[in-house]
């Protein structure tokens, strides 16, 4: 379906002629004199150079199609933003900055995931441990303790958990009842 949405970007786009030096001057003119009404032809013109910018991302952690996003609004933005001097450096320069914040975004979310996957995975291994040892289920108290963390990180944990398996049970259930609805149809 990925592909889908950039063979059809792609189709779009061949329907859109680049800007030439001589137009975006002009248009930059008009920018600047107050004609707002350009902006639109800046932003298609460069449109092919935002994706070719965006393609040098691929595969480093994001889908080419959110790249291309991410590349879009930051010539959008750029385009408003733009004061003077050399345009395309400055284009570049904007959709680069946008590129690798989403690349870093997209990283720090990796991490805090993998974080969180191995505090859910000690706590369940303490929590086993304090069973056996207990002989019962061990209290959040018990297992702040074990682990050296407050009550409220403990319960965070569990609560993420649960979250976790809720998400996964409605996951199974919308199935079920997508079968149900189609047989009923």
């Amino acid at each position: 379906m990925e592909n889908d949405f950039y063979q059809m970007y792609l189709e779009e786009l061949d329907q859109i002629d680049e800007l030439e030096k001589e137009e975006e001057e002009k248009l930059l003119a008009l920018l600047f004199s107050g004609d707002l009404s350009v902006r639109e032809r800046l932003i298609e013109g460069n449109l092919k150079r935002a994706l070719a910018y965006a393609k040098e991302y691929e595969d480093q952690g994001i889908g080419l199609n959110d790249l291309i996003q991410e590349a879009s609004m930051a010539l959008t933005a750029a385009v408003g933003g733009f004061s003077g001097g050399d345009f395309q450096k400055f284009l570049e320069q904007e959709v680069r900055k946008a590129l690798e914040a989403a690349l870093k975004e997209q990283k720090m979310e990796q991490n805090i995931e993998e974080e969180i996957t191995a505090r859910v995975n000690v706590l369940q291994q303490v929590s086993s441990v304090l069973a056996k040892e207990l002989g019962r289920e061990a209290t959040v108290k018990e297992l702040a303790e074990k682990m050296k963390m407050t009550e409220d990180e403990i319960k965070d944990i569990m609560k993420i958990t649960l979250d976790a398996v809720n998400v996964s049970q409605a996951e199974h259930l919308d199935l079920g009842l997508d079968t149900e609805e189609e047989d009923q149809n």
